[in-house]
């Protein structure tokens, strides 16, 4: 029978006494750190109180809506028709955006204005309705059977203000005032002013009625009627 070497089985239970106590360590303090940190730590969501309310991202600083009685100002005339008619069109068509629609029919404006001095009827069909074209359409045709040429510049459209609104079914319509400068000359074939002035800068004021189908995804409002501010159709 071997002899057994005391001191090396000595050693031994110590070394294994040893690790039993540091695996036993270790492992409680990872256990540890799972449970109050480590990298999935900023992953977790920390529960609301229950009646904390739910708030979006950006709700706390978004600035509230305007009150009922305040909410067309500055877009339209203080007209409870025309702010009723307005309601009706928002309420259908939760795009609708009088800023957004004023800002579009302002470059509308100064793109029929100038397509119909420079004989564009191209450009003037896609703007607006086919009865309005009929209109711009016989005044070019008129124009050029008479030898005449016309130039008009939009010096500046110093105002646009909604001044009617309703909804009829599906069918929205929008009339605005527009007050803008404009140069215009009409000169005949032989080159002689026959209306308006090279160099003069005229004051306007016209009523533009727009329509559109809040049922089409075309979110373009077409032009349907123009009036000056008599009352008289006009044809610029």
């Amino acid at each position: 029978m071997p002899e057994i070497d005391l001191p090396t089985v000595i050693f031994a239970l110590v070394a294994l006494f040893v690790a039993y106590k540091l695996r036993s360590v270790l492992g409680m303090r990872q256990d540890s750190e799972r449970q109050s940190g480590g990298l999935l730590a900023p992953l977790r969501r920390v529960p609301a109180p229950p009646t904390a309310p739910v708030v979006p991202p950006d709700a706390a600083t978004a600035p509230a809506p305007p009150p009922a009685t305040d909410r067309w100002k500055g877009v339209a005339e203080p007209d409870p028709a025309v702010w009723s008619g307005l309601d009706a069109i928002a309420a259908a068509d939760r795009s609708f955006s009088p800023q957004a629609f004023l800002s579009g029919a302002r470059v509308a404006y100064d793109m029929v204005v100038h397509a119909f001095a420079a004989g564009d009827s191209a450009t003037l069909r896609n703007l607006m309705t086919p009865e309005a074209f009929a209109n711009f359409d016989n005044a070019i045709r008129s124009r050029a059977a008479a030898g005449q040429t016309m130039t008009t510049t939009v010096v500046s459209i110093d105002d646009a203000t909604i001044v009617g609104a309703q909804l009829v079914g599906a069918a929205a319509q929008l009339g605005v005032r527009f007050a803008a400068k404009l140069a215009s000359v009409t000169r005949d074939a032989h080159g002689a002013v026959v209306d308006g002035s090279p160099s003069a800068v005229a004051d306007h004021v016209d009523l533009w009625t727009f329509g559109r189908d809040i049922r089409s995804r075309d979110p373009n409002w077409m032009l349907t009627a123009t009036e000056s501010a008599s009352g008289a159709a006009a044809q610029r």
